[in-house]
């Protein structure tokens, strides 16, 4: 068989499985060029019928995080449905991906290569899954904290430990302040429930900003107000959706009266605590 046609057979293969280059030539090779006997080889091999569930939209899953010596690391894994997030060989695939998330520090690349209990690569495993449970599940996000510094962490409405649909990590740092147990704790939750998305003003990309500006201009000329006043509405609505969104601007959740940054301010007296770094995870946020 000649280059060009394996190259066409692969081709084909690859528009009737949805399956990867390296694989469809796997199968072209061991089956001579025949497509039939090429889909039956994938499809035994699990790789067909978890690629077409790739086409599908995973938003549920589980959020899990890992801690040893002051070190966290934070992944999402997704499935398309709850009920398959709660599924046991699920978890427990989950709950070793969280593990070797942690060795290999949140590189996702080393991670989807990387060897599981069963000597087989995460990547193998996830299509064997994929195919056991007949859900697209996807390795989706991941981060990774050392301790250069002290990181705490919150999960909402955990379904077992380091487990949840809502995680947040905070870092801190601080020179000797007796308190940062109970402000790191307590800084974790509140970033879990209002989701701030950087830590001050200078932390929130421009194009964020940009978009944002536009989006407010467009309403304010759909409302009819005078081109004049849109400017100047515009900026003051711009300068609440900073406040709204960054961490140390934000109403502190415990006392409505005070900003997060006043209330790390109430307890530095024995050292300014500073936020070196935050991320929070909520399952399915954005897809």
């Amino acid at each position: 068989m000649s280059d060009k046609k394996i190259l066409d057979n692969i081709k084909k293969l690859r528009e009737i499985t949805g399956v990867g280059f390296s694989d469809c030539k796997l199968a072209i090779t061991e089956t001579n060029g025949d497509i039939e006997k090429s889909i039956e080889y994938l499809r035994k091999k699990g790789i067909a019928k978890a690629s077409k569930k790739m086409s599908r939209v995973a938003a549920d899953g589980l959020i899990l995080v890992n801690e040893k010596d002051g070190n966290i690391s934070i992944i999402e894994i997704n499935s398309e449905t709850d009920f398959v997030a709660k599924n046991k060989d699920f978890i427990s695939f989950c709950k070793e991906i969280s593990n070797i998330n942690f060795i290999n520090k949140a590189d996702l690349d080393k991670l989807n290569k990387s060897k599981m209990n069963n000597d087989k690569t995460v990547e193998e495993n996830l299509i064997t899954l994929i195919s056991k449970i007949g859900e697209k599940i996807t390795i989706r996000r991941s981060k990774y904290f050392n301790n250069n510094g002290k990181n705490f962490f919150y999960v909402h409405n955990s379904s077992e430990k380091n487990i949840g649909k809502v995680i947040s990590i905070v870092k801190l740092s601080s020179d000797n302040n007796q308190n940062l147990d109970k402000v790191g704790n307590k800084l974790a939750m509140h970033i879990a429930a209002q989701a701030p998305i950087a830590i001050n003003d200078d932390g929130i990309n421009k194009d964020i900003l940009k978009k944002e500006l536009e989006i407010i201009k467009e309403e304010l000329k759909n409302s009819g107000k005078k081109s004049e006043m849109i400017e100047k509405i515009a900026n003051g609505k711009i300068k609440k959706f900073i406040s709204e969104n960054t961490l140390l601007n934000q109403t502190w959740i415990m006392d409505t009266k005070i900003t997060v940054s006043s209330f790390l301010k109430q307890y530095s007296n024995d050292g300014e605590i500073k936020v070196i770094d935050f991320v929070r995870f909520k399952v399915g946020e954005g897809i």
